[in-house]
């Protein structure tokens, strides 16, 4: 009897070591899942990361003195700079997001075309794009992988245009001005939870940035429309509060 009552007694007790590893088991799934738990109404999500843009740009001939010179046009060089982007999650599967940056800095190169001059260094000029989109986020706050996609409005501020000096030995001290711009913005991306509160994220931008460039010189006015349009790249990590 005593022999059947302690094969009892371990049957007992593997049968609650059982149910306690189940319950231990559960409740760690539960945490887990609470622990990359994406987003809900009322979160802010901040990202930090290295945002390129890169002109897809197309520009009209170089018009000098108000006539065009053939084969001319404008280029503008990629850049990268510390970019800054907040969401707002309006709702669990909506969010309000904001792209910001430090000042992007571009080199604009001049194909002189008919003038026989070859490629010059024309200018530079640092801007600022701004830019607010409504965000759409599909998946539940279950999934610790969130993609969304966004549509909304870009503002770019153009600021500190210089002529370069190349430019200059050609046609002399000159001056450049390049007019804002208003435009659409699309914005596709991804975050991915690596806990409660931080996470990795990507993000694509395409921007509409159109901008009449004229370079003034004692004598002599250039002007050309530019569309920057750039793609704008960011690779961050983030985090939640």
């Amino acid at each position: 009897m005593a022999s059947v009552r302690f094969i009892d007694l371990v049957e007992e007790k593997a049968m609650l070591n059982k149910k306690i590893l189940s319950a231990v088991l559960a409740s760690g799934m539960v945490m887990g899942a609470a622990d990359v738990a994406a987003y809900e109404e009322g979160d802010f999500i901040l990202r930090l990361g290295a945002a390129t843009v890169a002109p897809n740009d197309d520009s009209d001939a170089l018009a000098l003195n108000g006539g065009d010179i053939a084969g001319s046009e404008a280029e503008v060089n990629n850049n990268t700079q510390l970019g800054i982007t907040l969401t707002y999650m309006l709702t669990d599967n909506l969010g309000l997001g904001v792209l910001a940056a430090t000042p992007f800095e571009h080199d604009i190169d001049a194909d002189t075309g008919a003038l026989g001059l070859g490629t010059v260094d024309a200018a530079s000029t640092k801007h600022l794009p701004p830019t607010v989109t409504l965000q759409y986020f599909p998946l539940d706050n279950s999934s610790a992988f969130q993609p969304y996609v966004g549509v909304g409005l870009n503002y770019t501020a153009f600021f500190s245009e210089d002529v370069d000096s190349e430019l200059e030995g050609v046609l002399g001290s000159g001056d450049l001005e390049l007019d804002d711009s208003w435009g659409l913005a699309f914005e596709a991306g991804f975050d991915y939870a690596i806990n409660e509160n931080w996470l990795a994220s990507v993000q694509v931008w395409y921007l509409d940035i159109d901008t009449e460039a004229e370079f003034s010189f004692t004598g002599a006015t250039i002007e050309t429309d530019v569309d920057i349009d750039p793609w704008v790249y960011n690779i961050a990590i983030g985090y939640k509060f």
